[in-house]
């Protein structure tokens, strides 16, 4: 079954001749290969040379034994996996062609401390089969819209699994493959975030958040989407000073239409306000100043302030297949160390990522001068993220702990992580082994009603 419908999106787009398509999708026989040489999403099948990378062989679709479903706790399908070697500060130079230059930076700033355990590669990454024929329809239809302002012709599947044009137009394409990447179709989850000081101190802000992706909507087409890939709605719970509040986020398909829209809640005031700082760089108050709105999913909203420049593909050490620090019951306490996560309980391995660099445009203002994406190749998510600041010095490490949610089936990162290598602090998103239940998925399709400002009011409470 399909859900794309291959309507342009008649007057939506018509309001956007003036943003003529940056450059033309790939052909049908290109396209075939999808499924064939290629994975459903666009990544090579074969594994490397080495050995090292296995080939794709379905993904991880199936739950472990014991598993009751999406809510739970995930099991950790691998649970007789070894460690097969750890790299630390004193060993680092062998492995230097594997290791981003945030990861070397890492292990130079806490050499006693941080360290990268290697595991067997796993490429589990899958998606349902009406996603991949979706992503089959994308790959000749979707273009990307302007300076990479939006996208147009995509619809419930991966835009640009097959990169094409020219280098600033294949980073464009990996950018908008992370921004739409498969997540399913809704989801809710309650879980916490902190700010570690360089003590190791720390205090829990826990939320309810709940997101329907309507790029993903199964009852929905291309030309039903008015503009919206998804709906995000978070309600701050704890601490007292900052419970009740909330905001609610409405995120374009094509932002020379609409720019993003934002709505926050006081709970002082019991006021819903526009909110149009909710982008680039406004800082995250619950963050403490270590996470920035566009760093929140490791990357999202605009790419308009940076020059974009696809740099290839490399095979590099990432944070994959991270069930352990996920596992219900363990303390953040142990999860928490002092300036990272608790180096045992993560999990890397090597993959191959898509490298993407983007550059400060003159005239624009932004905190980083540069950042440097790595991408993974299977799922589209972001896994590392370097950010330098305006004298071009590496200043911040971004992570993304991924695992394979079996439920949908689908790759998602467990945990968002941010270290300020300058002020040696760092900052954790998605924080719920202490909580009953983790991320629930559903195809629910709700009202859109329920993402409106004027709910926004009525659902927030102190």
């Amino acid at each position: 079954m399909t859900y794309k419908n291959n309507v342009i999106l008649g007057s939506l787009f018509a309001l956007s001749v003036f943003a003529m398509p940056a450059n033309s999708a790939v052909s049908s026989s290109e396209a075939a290969r999808l499924g064939q040489d290629l994975t459903p999403f666009g990544s090579v099948k074969a594994g490397n040379e080495a050995g090292t990378i296995p080939a794709w062989t379905g993904g991880l679709t199936e739950a472990p034994t014991g598993y009751e479903g999406s809510g739970q706790h995930h099991i950790n399908p691998f649970p007789d996996d070894e460690v097969l070697f750890t790299i630390s500060a004193s060993n680092m130079d062998q492995y230097d062609e594997y290791l981003t230059d945030g990861l070397r930076a890492m292990l130079d700033t806490y050499p006693t401390t941080f360290r990268i355990p290697v595991y067997k590669s796993r490429r589990t990454h899958a998606v349902p089969d009406w996603v991949a024929e979706n992503t089959r329809e994308n790959a000749v239809d979707a273009e990307v819209v302007g300076k990479g302002e939006g996208i147009d012709g995509a619809f419930a599947g991966y835009p640009f699994p097959i990169l094409h044009g020219n280098n600033e137009q294949k980073a464009w394409q990996v950018v908008w493959n992370h921004l739409t990447r498969w997540r399913g179709v809704s989801v809710t989850r309650r879980s916490s975030e902190v700010a570690v000081q360089p003590d190791g101190d720390y205090s829990l802000v826990t939320s309810q958040q709940e997101a329907f992706f309507n790029y993903y909507n199964p009852e929905g087409s291309e030309e039903e989407l008015d503009n919206v890939i998804f709906y995000y709605l978070s309600f701050t719970q704890s601490p007292p000073r900052l419970a009740g509040g909330a905001i609610l986020i409405h995120e374009t398909l094509n932002q020379i239409i609409n720019p993003r829209n934002g709505w926050g809640y006081n709970a002082g005031q019991r006021r819903v306000r526009r909110a149009p700082n909710l982008g680039y760089d406004s800082p995250i108050a619950a963050a403490d100043n270590l996470r920035t709105a566009d760093d929140t999913d490791i990357f999202n909203g605009a790419l308009d302030r940076y020059n974009w420049e696809y740099e290839g593909m490399r095979e590099i050490y990432v944070p994959y297949n991270n069930y352990r620090i996920g596992e219900q019951g363990t303390p953040y306490s142990e999860i928490l160390g002092i300036s990272h996560l608790n180096p045992d309980l993560t999990r890397w391995e090597l993959h191959r990522v898509h490298v993407v660099e983007a550059t400060l445009k003159e005239g624009e203002r932004h905190i980083y001068g540069k950042r440097r994406f790595y991408v993974d190749a299977d799922s589209w998510n972001t896994l590392l993220l370097d950010q330098y600041d305006g004298r071009g010095e590496l200043w911040r490490v971004t992570m993304g702990l991924a695992k394979n949610y079996y439920e949908l089936p689908g790759v998602w990162t467990v945990l968002d992580v941010y270290h300020d290598l300058q002020a040696r602090r760092y900052h954790v998103l998605g924080l719920d082994t202490e909580e009953g239940s983790t991320r629930k998925f559903t195809n629910d399709v709700p009202n859109r009603r329920y993402f409106s400002p004027a709910s926004l009011r009525r659902r927030s409470v102190r």
